[in-house]
């Protein structure tokens, strides 16, 4: 009788090769396109075409709406986080005060007691016990290691570490940041962007999105060209153009407007969250077969 093939060996209690291929098992390559990554003229707030640009020192694009809308909201936040820490910090305070009225009252009858010849005895079932709810001989010495734990721990035989008992709140930063970048931001180092448009008649009669050139070569600006925008007029060329004449002139050529190497912003390409761009656009899935059950468990990643 000849031998089976794995094609056909069905009845096997593990997953031949041949199955597997069929499951989609293993990891599945594709190269990301144009749908993928962000326009260059698109806000990174919410990724629709820009509205009145604005841009900061990093060179990131937002509709003038977006950006005061989070720097808003970012200064809300700081308010309500300032507010809390005051709070907490004026509850502390009381605490601590509380804590050292018992305490004196507490000396002042052991005193007193002490004075008439009797001995004082106390039924504090705490007085033995450490900050962190320990007591005996496991209180007396705590590694740093075992501190840490027991500030970040959450267990319920813990008064202090129960997941009801109050977070300590931290002193919040006063500054807002960059929605992008990350860096802090501030509402008067933003400046606006002017993209020049394609006015020709063959763009007004083919192109039904708008299309930007450069003010200096006339080449269309598109999502892989390094651009450049002066932040002391806010016009924008593409970077050959600016390492040429404004690097050099120190004059915009649109409006003759001076203009110095700080002013020359290098504006951050297209790319999201799922995609960079100018890297590797390669998304990888890979699937392994969940054990006994036949189907797939998808696990996405990126490669970049």
């Amino acid at each position: 009788m000849p031998q089976r093939h794995s094609k056909n060996n069905n009845d096997l209690a593990f997953f031949t090769y041949d199955e597997k291929r069929k499951l989609g098992y293993g990891t599945q390559k594709e190269r990301l396109g144009k749908d993928s990554i962000k326009p260059f003229d698109a806000c990174c707030l919410c990724l629709k075409s820009l509205i009145d640009p604005m841009s900061c020192h990093k060179g990131h694009l937002f509709c003038k709406e977006c950006i005061l809308q989070c720097l808003l909201s970012q200064k809300k936040d700081i308010q309500r986080k300032l507010a809390a820490h005051a709070a907490q910090q004026k509850q502390e305070k009381e605490e601590e005060d509380e804590r050292l009225m018992l305490q004196k009252a507490k000396e002042l009858d052991a005193f007193d007691q002490q004075n008439h010849g009797a001995v004082p005895q106390y039924s504090d079932r705490n007085s033995g016990r450490d900050k962190n709810g320990f007591h005996g001989a496991n209180s007396v010495k705590a590694t740093s290691f075992e501190e840490e734990a027991l500030r970040t721990m959450k267990a319920f035989w813990l008064p202090s570490a129960t997941p009801e008992a109050s977070v300590k709140v931290e002193a919040p930063s006063t500054s807002t940041v960059c929605p992008e970048g990350k860096e802090k931001l501030k509402l008067k180092t933003l400046f606006p962007v002017q993209f020049t448009e394609d006015t020709s008649e063959q763009k007004k009669s083919n192109a039904l999105d708008r299309t930007y050139i450069c003010p200096s070569c006339k080449v269309t600006l598109t999502n892989t060209m390094s651009l450049v925008a002066l932040s002391s007029c806010g016009h924008v060329f593409c970077k050959k153009c600016a390492d040429r004449f404004m690097a050099v002139d120190k004059v915009c050529l649109v409006c003759n407007k001076g203009c110095k190497e700080r002013n020359l912003v290098n504006l951050e390409k297209g790319g999201t969250g799922f995609t960079a761009h100018g890297d590797h656009l390669e998304a990888t899935d890979f699937k392994h077969l969940g054990s006994g059950s036949g189907l797939g468990l998808v696990r996405p990643a990126m490669k970049t």
